[in-house]
């Protein structure tokens, strides 16, 4: 009866940790993609670690910028996932930027929300850039 308890727990922190190293393995394969091609600005929050409810106002705030300072994107892209989830049913048109535009466009960003200025912290600190 112990040994069954045991190796119950044994086997469920088993799962608890290959759930950690995949989940880790994910956000290090995600991470090294944006360092070597142009990804989304979404992309590129996500992979520093920004949250998903946050991800969205800052790349629209970052887009803003972009067009204020009239830079164009490394490329444009088809893409038919949503950063919300779900299924993507229609394409849409995703700029591509490259980490050193992103960092052109964070440091001309200046956020006033508390949660957006925290997320351009953490992109500027993922993309090299000192903030």
């Amino acid at each position: 009866m112990q040994n069954s308890a045991i190796r119950r727990t044994r086997r469920a922190n088993r799962r608890i940790l290959r759930a950690r190293v995949t989940a880790r393995a994910a956000a290090q394969r995600l991470a090294a993609s944006c360092r070597r091609r142009p990804r989304s600005l979404a992309t590129v929050a996500v992979a520093s670690g920004v949250a998903k409810d946050t991800v969205t106002g800052v790349t629209n705030g970052l887009r803003s910028v972009a067009k204020r300072l009239g830079l164009t994107p490394a490329e444009q892209a088809r893409t038919k996932r949503t950063v919300a989830g779900g299924r993507g049913h229609h394409t849409r048109a995703v700029a591509h930027w490259t980490l050193s535009q992103v960092r052109t466009l964070l440091a001309a960003y200046k956020p006033r929300k508390p949660e957006f200025i925290a997320a351009v912290a953490l992109i500027a600190a993922f993309a090299g850039g000192a903030r």
